[in-house]
């Protein structure tokens, strides 16, 4: 019979990719989900049965034995960027992973993936980086041989880094952006997925960090999504102290409502976030350890920013025609 995986937040961003992946390499794939209703489109990701989303709540621990049972290898793609609610920081990324970890270890599970981020670190400047950091620790305590992948920001067709910034650059002139020197290695989505096949059968083991070829700014990273979408914004940076303000104020409100309006614009643990440089740390084992080559934005970002171009799919075709008129 084929191998077991399971993908806790298999039908999450990166998660979906190590999913897809994963059937092509003939394993059955167990998708462990809060909500399997809408994770069906990772069915035909392999043949009939092949693909299945169950029902897991990493909060629980039956829930995340009965997800794990019998699997051979197990991966967490779980994470948040909420510092409130039930699903915080502390009860998704620290008590959760290490949830996974424990009961992946009693179950027998002969491998696992745990996805983290760069900065990860338990005694980290931001919330977010300590959860991480204390996640990862708790991992390795449970699943000594565990693969720890730690991406820079993310891209790919369902991000949500270019994809909301592109659309906030459709309501105005400007595109306001914290910490616009901070520098990024932004890192494709299905390059992620790569190494944690690796991790899940069993080729390699440790932390990585993982970064793509190009290194640059988050000013210039916002030029170049703009060029892609031909429009042109004044980036503005908003300095630290007044980004701090904002985030404190939206905060506030989020938790004056009781979540009712949720902060999804800028956080004070996001600003925190970014006085760091996200980027692969020097010494740091990464993709060339595990043999792939990572690739570059510019060979993915014209494929799905296109729908934000002042005439989506249709700007191609209108340029030709003014190359034409013009000539």
């Amino acid at each position: 019979m084929a191998k077991l995986v399971t993908i806790f937040g298999g039908s999450g961003f990166i998660g979906r990719y190590i999913a897809r992946r994963m059937a092509k390499e003939g394993w059955r794939v167990r998708v462990a989900v809060r909500r399997p209703n809408e994770a069906l489109f990772v069915k035909p990701y392999g043949v009939v049965g092949q693909v299945e989303p169950i029902l897991a709540n990493i909060r629980d621990d039956v829930s995340v034995r009965a997800a794990v049972h019998g699997a051979d290898a197990v991966v967490n793609c779980v994470g948040t960027f909420d510092a409130r609610g039930k699903n915080n920081f502390d009860a998704v990324q620290d008590e959760g992973a290490a949830r996974i970890a424990r009961i992946a270890a009693e179950e027998g599970a002969s491998a696992m993936v745990h996805i983290s981020a760069i900065g990860a670190d338990v005694d980290g400047y931001s919330l977010y980086a300590k959860s991480k950091g204390r996640g990862e620790a708790a991992v390795l305590d449970a699943f000594p041989n565990a693969m720890i992948l730690r991406p820079s920001v993310v891209f790919g067709p369902e991000d949500q880094f270019f994809n909301r910034f592109a659309g906030m650059a459709r309501l105005g002139p400007v595109l306001p952006v914290a910490g616009a020197d901070t520098r990024f290695q932004p890192v494709y989505v299905d390059d992620i997925a790569q190494a944690a096949v690796q991790g899940i059968t069993g080729q390699a083991q440790g932390t990585f960090e993982l970064g793509g070829p190009d290194v640059e700014n988050f000013r210039d990273l916002m030029q170049r999504m703009l060029q892609v979408i031909r429009r042109r914004r004044m980036v503005l940076n908003i300095p630290f102290f007044v980004a701090s303000i904002m985030g404190f104020v939206f905060d506030t409100v989020q938790t004056v409502t009781g979540g009712l309006i949720h902060n999804g614009i800028l956080t004070s643990d996001q600003v925190r976030s970014l006085r760091s440089d996200n980027v692969v740390s020097d010494g740091a084992k990464g993709f060339a350890d595990l043999g792939i080559a990572p690739t570059a934005m510019d060979a993915v970002l014209e494929e799905y920013l296109y729908a934000f171009r002042p005439s989506g799919q249709y700007s191609d075709i209108k340029e030709s025609a003014q190359n034409l008129r013009e000539s």
